[in-house]
């Protein structure tokens, strides 16, 4: 038997957090504590890709679920909701970095930072993982943001080429090629640090 294509389920049709953006969209606070809960990692990692530093990412995090919980009935399709989210991060994010440089710029006048203390002595392994760690973290936020954003979003976020294209508004193509543009920078970058 043939099976009618009209009778199957569109893809928006399956996605398993529509009921619970309706939820939140009546008001649900615990539909909403879930939401966070499931897509609190992701949100980060748009965070940390437009901004490059972890130091803000939590205070800019809750910017944003602030305001996707206020904003909540501006989203019309609910299929549509990880664009939507994608976009309040990516801008509550570029927001936190203008913040930021003036920020800077005003306090560079006044004062140089000070120096931080040494830091604590630790067996040379766990040393060794941190430094590498570090130094993945320094070579990631050093990229250009053009290869930074689809880097964090596919290698730390775990999205698909696809789902980068459409949240970017870009051909797959341009992700693949940004993708292999970071990868090259970071595997310079990496080799030409000291360790």
């Amino acid at each position: 038997m043939l099976c009618d294509p009209t009778m199957m389920p569109r893809p928006q049709e399956l996605d398993a957090e529509v009921p619970v953006i309706e939820a939140i969209r009546a008001g649900d606070p615990y539909a909403f504590r879930e939401f966070v809960n499931r897509h609190h990692r992701w949100v980060r990692g748009v965070i940390f890709a437009v901004l490059g530093k972890r130091d803000r990412l939590d205070d800019v995090a809750q910017q944003v679920w602030a305001g996707a919980w206020q904003r909540i009935g501006e989203l019309r399709e609910p299929q549509a909701w990880r664009p939507w989210l994608y976009r309040l991060a990516r801008n509550a994010a570029i927001d936190a970095g203008r913040e930021a440089s003036r920020r800077r710029r005003r306090t560079q006048a006044l004062a140089e930072e000070p120096t931080p203390p040494p830091a604590a002595t630790i067996p040379d392994r766990a040393a060794s993982s941190v430094e590498e760690r570090e130094a993945v973290r320094r070579a990631i936020a050093g990229l250009p943001a053009l290869y930074r954003e689809p880097f964090v979003l596919r290698h730390l976020s775990g999205w698909s080429y696809q789902q980068i294209a459409d949240v970017l508004d870009m051909p797959v193509d341009s992700v693949e090629t940004r993708l292999v543009r970071a990868r090259r920078l970071l595997r310079e970058s990496l080799a030409g640090e000291p360790g």
